[in-house]
Order: structure tokens, then C-alpha cells, then sequence
């Protein structure tokens, strides 16, 4: 496999094994791969009605191809996920695949429960995502413990006719930086419309997603038997200092939406309260099938901030349990789903971008007729890991502190310096 040094990090003890599927000791003689017909269980999220069909065809079709491994689809779901996969885990009860994101992936890595994917990957599934992506999937001591699979980046969506009404030319170019979207706004602000709606209910992912965007990176991953740090600094706190500016500032962003999530603050952009809306760009999809007739939309350049247009890849994974006891034809699976066919299938459903650039050059070609889909891709072009996809503890500093901290924050509850404070102090107790 092609691989790089993983953000400078050196190598971390793995605890011994708990839980997951049977163990077999014939396996890890004979490399992985167990003797005779096998069927793989295969917990998938898919949620949306169309990538859940997209997923059943991908297994079925495997399945009549592939008789002496079948798959078994089970449908998960998002919500609770980290904790299901706990129970899984520790009762001996987790998938042979496993459907997930690569920022909650790390801790169940780290105690041994995800197999090493390295070895059995083909080499055109490898090449296929660039070293950056893979980072985000590979652990301290350099073992591959899932394929990254769709991505989400965040993207500011924009209604033409609002623009067009107040007089303001919607950007164009490469980017779109901070202060630009800042200005917009606010022209756009009047008669008791705002400029941005932002639903950040749960406003953690959007906050380290984008601080790359002004270099800010969190946290430093130890080394060895060191404990990762954290630091607050200026460009980690420019992407909320800079929202709320708008909500509560200049009162270009309606601080409710802050309160919401993105589903909730979706009717306020179909119905002309917000000329801006930014979110996740699989909310696209539901612009699409909710927008009223005549309503016209956009999606602006890429979101940028002192280092560029670069947000932090946290794509959904395909990993393999570490008692599975046939990881090689798991991965075999896995090769088969991450295709460009299947990935560009499965990305269109949900309105995600493929981590496979060949997937996203099927893709492109597959929707060159919808132009909404040029900007939304452009937004995948520079992502970058971040160390907190590394930090083990991340999924609980995240739900426990950084979280709670921020929704203070957003609704001036707190003020810059508190939630510094706030986020540090976190961090450093949690044991």
C-alpha cells in the first residue's frame, strides 16, 4: 500500500482483544482468509430511501456473483451508533463490516477491536484515495483499519432570486473567503430576513471540520506513552468567533438557527427568511425534493479561511471486525463496494462526495447536467486529516464538553475566553 508518515505520530500500544465475532485460530495461520463458504454479516446506516435501495443492490448483486461468500445486510442507524458498537463490541455481538466515520473509529481501534486492512486491500482500491484520506484511517502504529468511503464537506448554499432581489451578485471563483460570506450577509440582511441560517445544534463537527481552514488543529497527538494535548489558540477559535460575529454582532446570521439542526432550519431557506444556508452538502438532496416550484438555488465556492479552502476529511468507513473470522474476503467485500460504479451509486443517493477519485470523476460525468454538483465536488479537493481523528478520546471530549461549551458560546451565554477555558479544561480531565 502507499502510505506516509501518519501526521508525524508514533506508535501506540494496542490493549488486548475483547468481544466481536467467534475467533478463529485457523485464520491466523492461514492469513486471514477462512477454508469454505462463509456469510459475513454487514451492519450498514444508509439512511435516505435511495442509498438504502443502492446498498441491498450492491449486496444482492455481489451475493449472485460471489456464492461462496455471502454477505448479510443489517440495517443501523446513525443515531447512537458509538454506543451500539460498545454493546457489539463487549458482548461479542459486532458485525463482521462495520459502517462508520473515521472520527469515531479511533478508540475502537486502539483497544484492539478493528483487523488490519492493509494486507488484504487491492492496490486499485489503495491508489484510489489519496495519502491524506487514508491518514484519517490509519492508526499510531500504521495499521489501515478502514476504507474511507463518502465524505461530507460543509458548503454555503445560496438562493439566486434572494440575491438577485437585494441587488447582490452571487460570488463566484475558487473560494469564498470568511469575510466575504461575512459582508454578503449582511447586505443581504433587511426587512426582517437575515443573510445566514446556520443550524448548529450540534455544532462540534462543523467547528473542527473548518478550523483547518485557518490552521487550527486542536490538538498535538502524543507519542509512544504519551498523552495527546490540546490547545486552544486563536485559529482554533476563528471559525466560532467568526459565527458568532454574525449571529450577535452584526445580526447577519439568526442566532436561532444556531439552536436548530440543519433539517429544522431548512424551510426558513426554501421560504426566502435565509439567502444563505450552510450545512453539510448532503442536505442538497433535500433542497431538492422539498424546494417549492420556481425556487432557485445554488451552491457557492468553497468556504475559505487564512490557509485556504482546506477542511478536515471525516469520511464514513468500512471496517472489519478483529474476530472476524474471514477478514480476507471481508476486505474482498469491501474492494467490491468501494468501486467506482458502487461509490459514485451510493454518493448520488445521499448527495456525498466519493473519498475515490475515480469515483468522483464517475460521478462529475454522471451529474455534469446538474451544476450544483461542480461546487459541491470542488469542496472536496482539499481535505486534509486532523489530529483529533487520532485523539482516542475525541468522541467523548466531543459529546461532554465541546459541545455543551459551544452551544454556550453561540447563544452569548459565555463569552471567547470561557470557551477556551471551557475546552481545555475538558480535555486535560478527562481520565
Amino acid at each position: 500500500m502507499k502510505r506516509k508518515a501518519l501526521l508525524g505520530i508514533g506508535a501506540v500500544a494496542v490493549v488486548a482483544l475483547v468481544g466481536g465475532c467467534a475467533f478463529n485460530s485457523e485464520q491466523a495461520d492461514s492469513g486471514g482468509a477462512a477454508d469454505g463458504p462463509v456469510t459475513l454479516t454487514f451492519q450498514s446506516l444508509a439512511y435516505q430511501d435511495s442509498t438504502v435501495a443502492a446498498t441491498k443492490e450492491i449486496v444482492d448483486t455481489w451475493n449472485a456473483e460471489h456464492p461462496d461468500i455471502t454477505i448479510e445486510l443489517t440495517q443501523g442507524s446513525w443515531d447512537g451508533v458509538h454506543d451500539q458498537l460498545v454493546t457489539q463490541f463487549q458482548g461479542g455481538t459486532a458485525p463482521d463490516i462495520i459502517h462508520n466515520e473515521s472520527s469515531d473509529i479511533m478508540g475502537f481501534a486502539e483497544q484492539g477491536y478493528l483487523a488490519d486492512l492493509g494486507q488484504y486491500l487491492s492496490e486499485d482500491t489503495t491508489n484510489a484515495v489519496s495519502d491524506e484520506v487514508w491518514d484519517t484511517v490509519t492508526t499510531r502504529d500504521g495499521e489501515v483499519v478502514a476504507a474511507p468511503t463518502l465524505i461530507q464537506t460543509y458548503v454555503v448554499f445560496a438562493n439566486t432570486d434572494a440575491f438577485a432581489a437585494a441587488g447582490v451578485e452571487v460570488p463566484s471563483g475558487d473560494q469564498l473567503s470568511w469575510d466575504d460570506l461575512q459582508a454578503t450577509a449582511k447586505q443581504l440582511t433587511r426587512d426582517g430576513k437575515f443573510g445566514v441560517g446556520w443550524g448548529l445544534r450540534q455544532p462540534t463537527a462543523a467547528v473542527m471540520n473548518t478550523a483547518l481552514g485557518f490552521g487550527g488543529t486542536y490538538f498535538d497527538i502524543g507519542e509512544g506513552d504519551e498523552a495527546d494535548t490540546i490547545h486552544v489558540g486563536d485559529a482554533e477559535l476563528a471559525v466560532p468567533e467568526r459565527i458568532h460575529a454574525m449571529a450577535h454582532e452584526d445580526r447577519s446570521l439568526d442566532p436561532v438557527s444556531l439552536t436548530q439542526s440543519g433539517s429544522d432550519v431548512l424551510p426558513g431557506f426554501l421560504s426566502g427568511k435565509y439567502a444563505m444556508y450552510v450545512g453539510g452538502n448532503y442536505l442538497a438532496q433535500q433542497i431538492t425534493e422539498s424546494a417549492p416550484e420556481g425556487f432557485n438555488w445554488t451552491v457557492l465556492p468553497p468556504l475559505a479561511g487564512t490557509e485556504g479552502p482546506v477542511q478536515a476529511a471525516n469520511p464514513q468507513t468500512m471496517s472489519v471486525s478483529a474476530r472476524s473470522e474471514a477478514p480476507e474476503q471481508a476486505a474482498e467485500f469491501i474492494d467490491y463496494f468501494m468501486s467506482p460504479e458502487n461509490q459514485a451509486k451510493l454518493a448520488q443517493g445521499d448527495w456525498l462526495i466519493p473519498a475515490s477519485s475515480p469515483a468522483r470523476d464517475e460521478l462529475a460525468e454522471q451529474t455534469k447536467d446538474t451544476p450544483v454538483w461542480q461546487p459541491m465536488l470542488a469542496s472536496a479537493e482539499n481535505l486534509s486529516g486532523a489530529p483529533f481523528q487520532q485523539a482516542s478520546k475525541y468522541p467523548q471530549w466531543k459529546d461532554q464538553y465541546a459541545t455543551p461549551a459551544l452551544q454556550q458560546y453561540f447563544a452569548d451565554s459565555i463569552g471567547l475566553g470561557d470557551l477556551r477555558t471551557k475546552l481545555t479544561d475538558g480535555w486535560n480531565s478527562i481520565e
